[in-house]
């Protein structure tokens, strides 16, 4: 396993995970339901909530686990990671959540059925190498799931790109100009299974990608 980078680079923004429930509760009753229902439609297995911040996802992974359903969870931040335990302790299905980094997750190859990933790449330093600790992390045949905002064109993508340093340091390390569903198209690792374009929200969280990813059995050779 990867070594975990240095503690002191650790994000930590209490204040954002203070205010981050109570400003999004709306939403997430609303407009973001559907798409954490589509991530859990059908799962099974050994699963990996891949940043789990205060803990949205683990409702739905409550109402769809069964008995060899498996749920596991990282989030770095301490603030986060303290709101979405005490969610955790209130669902019936035993969630494990780990203090690690996307970079440098604390698992063995070939681990997880099901990693999910839900609005966390904003936050991820180093793309290319969380994608890589995805890819070791699954097993082969398993499925990598997602939903996240993306760069979009045009006047919103200037609008992003001007807020971006003022945005990342007030909502927690989120990037507005992230390429992710393009990213992660292009792991050679993966076959995509679906994957589609949402002109979901407002700028500057506007567009979103959802999709589904298939671990190759074999992987191409780059």
């Amino acid at each position: 396993m990867p070594a975990e980078p240095n503690a002191s680079q650790k994000p930590a923004s209490p204040l954002f995970a203070a205010i981050y429930d109570p400003a999004t509760a709306l939403v997430e009753r609303t407009l973001l339901r559907p798409h954490r229902e589509y991530l859990v439609a059908n799962l099974d297995g050994t699963v990996l909530d891949l940043g789990a911040g205060t803990g949205a996802m683990f409702p739905y992974f409550n109402s769809v686990a069964n008995a060899s359903t498996e749920v596991h969870a990282i989030e770095p931040d301490p603030h986060m990671r303290r709101q979405a335990e005490e969610k955790a302790n209130a669902q019936a299905t035993p969630i494990h959540i780990e203090s690690a980094p996307a970079e440098a997750l604390p698992y063995d190859e070939d681990t997880f059925d099901v990693v999910i990933a839900s609005m966390v790449f904003c936050t991820i330093p180093e793309v290319e190498s969380a994608i890589s600790e995805i890819v070791r992390v699954l097993k082969p045949g398993g499925e990598l799931r997602f939903f996240e905002h993306v760069i979009d064109d045009g006047w919103r993508a200037r609008v992003q790109s001007a807020l971006a340093p003022l945005w990342r340091r007030l909502a927690g390390g989120c990037h507005l100009t992230q390429q992710t569903g393009t990213q992660l198209v292009a792991e050679q690792s993966f076959d995509v299974v679906e994957i589609e374009r949402l002109n979901l929200g407002i700028t500057p969280i506007r567009p979103f990608v959802r999709g589904r990813l298939r671990k190759r059995s074999v992987s191409s050779t780059r």
